[in-house]
């Protein structure tokens, strides 16, 4: 049994660093090369991403989900409906983005029978007469496009009309119908991306345009000139031309690329621009007809063409855009690995450990001890994990860690990784391992929420845009959250184990805290204690050193250092009430419960600094705006509240301090220690 316990740690590592090799190992392609397709480079937002970054990001904003399910089962209603997520040993065949965004492109009957249009307002339901249709799944209810079409006119009016009201005054009827509608715009912007939509051959369109573009362009000339001119090649070119002015108009990636690059490399345009523009310079771009390959090759399930076209076109990129291929295979590489992901599920594992560590803490020491291990190895992984997805992300955007929303809830769930890990280190409780845990997994949660709104390294407002600013104003300040956080999750955990169980009387010897200062023998409370605290001072500084040169890059960019934006003022409360818990400690104003509630407050101010002053929708910082948090934002403040009032409760409530409670003694714990 001790044998079988000693290799339990090593086991949970052994297993979960597998997985990671054998995700991040390079993957085959099948008869048609579609990962290869999906590494092409494309303009988008501003920035080269390749088609797979542009097929993600859409699918997010419809269906909130990266891929599009194959298979369904019917439930015990006769209802069809996804494979339930707990039923996690079934693996049920997903089309992955770029091969969705394929059909999107090149065979839309196909694409407009997959369920990716996600709605879960009931009142929208039942205005469209969608309730017999669709597939669910946990609730949510997601429709084909077939579907929809007959409700198109109706979606788009009331679209239309909710647009016209101010975010703020939205009912969630109008917010969802918003979202809907842009949805089903985005899809039809998708269909015309690269040929007009409905076209069955385009490489056969493109060569019919190619025959009739000297005559229609010379009827076009006869007749701005007064002469005599062909109206029936006019007509056929006018007819085609005007095919690719609608493409042109609603595409949304530009997919052809400069012709020069060095003198507008960013110069990118759509297939139908190109082709319009064609009508000057009398030819066709060599990229539109590489995609036309590509496109008529896929319609007609021809895999050698498909292949040769897109391999073909790949080496014609490669002299003149090398860094635009290197970064669209980067990214690519980027969005299969799931580095994110799979960091939350070592999170969330790491997490179930720890806390089976401390509910064995007394009982079976060597079993917790075991899992504490285990914990603290797995937070090891998911630190590398994380590390790799953070620099991977910087790499590719050639900016600092944090730069929106999204990449702060990254970078945050980092810090606080660190910080868990160092208290692991030195304590060596399993508190360290759960608090990195539990703050991984919901930091990488609340990312993947904010990345539903689509591109999540979307170009920079230019108020942000210097790197130097990013680096160090940006930095140490999102340190100053993550710490504040660390000691309010520490400061939960006290409350919670405090209540319920008699662990925090246990005594322990550990490096450098077996002893206070009068030489009595501490126990985990204390010792929780002392992480509060030490946790709080480096926020303190962080959140101080932050918001000072917050002020010095406001007098760069709008010429004074305070304006007292929510934002700024936001920043000003965490470090008011950082200094607050540590002047009311000094002054003996609060003992331990005392400094665990502030620290818990502490996690509502750093709450509202970070996400609620952009929900007030005013300032220079209201660029992060997102409505759709405030709900989860409340029901955070509440639970914070919550446990601010069990806190409070009389020692009698609390089984770490009953005096009738004879607490567990930590066998072996001053092994593990030593």
């Amino acid at each position: 049994m001790k044998s079988a316990l000693k290799i339990l740690p090593w086991f949970f590592l052994a297993l979960f660093a597998t997985e990671i090799v054998v995700v991040m190992l390079p993957k085959g392609e099948g008869a048609l090369h579609t990962k290869e397709f999906g590494r092409l480079p494309v303009l988008l937002n501003g920035r080269i991403q390749p088609f797979d970054s542009v097929a993600r990001n859409s699918l997010l904003q419809m269906r909130s989900a990266g891929d599009v399910p194959l298979e369904f089962v019917t439930n015990k209603l006769g209802r069809v409906e996804e494979f339930p997520g707990w039923k996690f040993w079934h693996h049920p065949k997903k089309l992955k983005s770029t091969d969705w965004l394929l059909e999107v492109f090149f065979k839309p009957e196909a694409a407009d029978t997959r369920p990716v249009f996600l709605i879960h307002h009931p009142d929208i339901i039942s205005e469209l007469k969608l309730g017999d249709k669709g597939i669910e799944k946990s609730g949510l209810r997601y429709y084909t496009f077939s579907e929809l079409e007959p409700a198109l006119p109706e979606i788009e009016r009331q679209g239309k009309n909710a647009d016209e009201v101010k975010d703020e005054q939205r009912t969630t009827y109008q917010k969802q119908i918003v979202k809907l509608s842009n949805a089903i715009m985005l899809y039809g912007r998708l269909k015309n991306s690269i040929q007009p939509q409905d076209t069955h051959n385009f490489r056969q369109l493109i060569e019919e345009y190619k025959t009739t573009l000297p005559g229609g362009l010379a009827a076009i000339r006869a007749q701005q000139s007064g002469e005599k001119f062909d109206e029936e090649a006019m007509m056929k070119f006018a007819r085609l031309a005007q095919q690719f002015d609608v493409s042109s108009s609603l595409a949304l990636p530009l997919v052809v690329p400069p012709l020069d690059a060095e003198k507008e490399r960013n110069g990118w345009t759509s297939t139908g621009a190109s082709l319009l523009g064609a009508m000057r310079s009398g030819e066709i771009h060599p990229a539109v007809d590489f995609l036309a390959r590509m496109a008529t090759a896929y319609a007609h399930d021809n895999a050698a063409e498909f292949n040769s076209a897109v391999a073909g076109y790949k080496n014609w990129l490669a002299p003149k855009f090398e860094k635009e291929v290197r970064k669209g295979r980067a990214e690519f590489y980027f969005n299969q690995i799931k580095a994110f992901l799979h960091a939350t599920i070592i999170y969330i594992s790491a997490l179930v450990l720890a806390g089976g560590a401390l509910l064995t803490f007394g009982t079976w020491p060597q079993l917790s001890e075991s899992l504490r291990r285990s914990a603290f190895y797995l937070i090891g992984l998911a630190f590398l994990v994380h590390t790799f997805g953070l620099v991977f992300r910087m790499i590719l955007e050639g900016r600092p860690p944090v730069t929106n929303l999204y990449s702060s809830a990254i970078f945050i769930g980092w810090g606080t990784c660190v910080l868990g890990w160092i208290l692991e280190r030195v304590y060596r409780l399993g508190i360290g391992s759960a608090v990195a845990g539990l703050a991984g997994f919901v930091t990488l949660l609340i990312a993947h929420n904010l990345a539903l709104g689509g591109d999540t390294m979307e170009m920079l407002r230019a108020v942000l845009d210097t790197n130097f600013w990013l680096a160090t104003h940006v930095v140490v300040v999102t340190l100053g959250y993550a710490s504040t956080f660390v000691a309010g999750v520490l400061a939960m955990g006290y409350v919670i184990l405090g209540l319920l169980t008699p662990i925090l009387s246990v005594s322990v010897s550990q490096r450098g805290a077996g002893k206070n200062a009068t030489g009595a023998e501490t126990n985990i409370g204390k010792a929780l204690t002392k992480m509060v605290y030490a946790i709080v001072c480096f926020a303190t500084l962080f959140s101080f050193t932050g918001t000072v040169l917050g002020g010095i890059w406001a007098d760069q960019s709008w010429g004074r250092f305070w304006g007292w934006d929510p934002k700024e003022n936001g920043a000003l409360l965490i470090v008011i009430w950082n200094a607050l818990i540590l002047h009311a400690r000094w002054g003996g104003l609060v003992k331990e419960r005392g400094l665990m509630n502030l620290a818990i407050f502490g996690n509502i101010i750093t709450a509202w600094s970070w996400f609620g002053v952009n929900m007030l929708g005013v300032g220079l910082h209201s660029y992060g705006f997102m409505d759709s948090a405030f709900n989860y934002l409340m029901a955070f403040v509440g639970s914070q509240v919550a446990l601010i009032i069990l806190g409070c409760l009389p020692l009698s409530a609390w089984k770490s301090f009953q005096k009738s409670a004879e607490p567990p003694v930590a066998g072996g714990l001053e092994k593990m220690a030593g």
